[in-house]
C-alpha cells in the first residue's frame, strides 16, 4: 500500500513539474494543481495509512483498538481549501491575460530568451 501511494505521489509530482515547464498558461495551472494534489497526498500519508480505523479514541477499548492521527487529515482539508482558492485566483489571472493578449502563450523577451 505504501509503495503504491509513494509511486502515485512521484508520478503526480513529475506530471506537475512537466506541466509547469510548458510555455502555455493552462498547462501551468494544471501543473500547479497536480503539485498541490501530490503534496496533499503526502501530508495525508504522514498520518499512517490505516484502513477502517477511527480518527478518534474510543473510551471503551482505547487500549486494544487502533486509531489514525487526525492532524494530517485536518492539514489536508485546510490545504485543499487553500489550493482551491489559489487555483481560482490563478485561473482568473490567466483568463485576463488570455483576453488581453488573444492567446495563452508565455512569451519571453529576446534578452531573456538568450540567457
Amino acid at each position: 500500500m505504501e509503495a503504491l501511494v509513494a509511486s502515485a505521489i512521484g508520478v503526480m509530482t513529475a506530471a506537475g513539474i512537466y506541466l509547469i515547464l510548458r510555455m502555455r498558461t493552462f498547462p501551468v495551472v494544471l501543473g500547479m494543481a497536480m503539485l498541490s494534489y501530490a503534496v496533499n497526498i503526502f501530508l495525508f500519508a504522514t498520518g499512517r495509512l490505516a484502513v477502517n480505523l477511527p480518527p478518534i479514541l474510543d473510551h471503551a477499548g482505547a487500549e486494544t483498538a487502533g486509531y489514525t492521527d487526525p492532524i494530517p487529515q485536518a492539514l489536508v482539508l485546510t490545504a485543499i481549501v487553500i489550493s482551491f482558492g489559489m487555483t481560482a485566483v490563478v485561473v482568473m489571472l490567466s483568463l485576463g491575460a488570455f483576453v488581453e493578449a488573444g492567446n495563452d502563450r508565455i512569451d519571453l523577451d529576446e534578452e531573456e530568451a538568450d540567457q
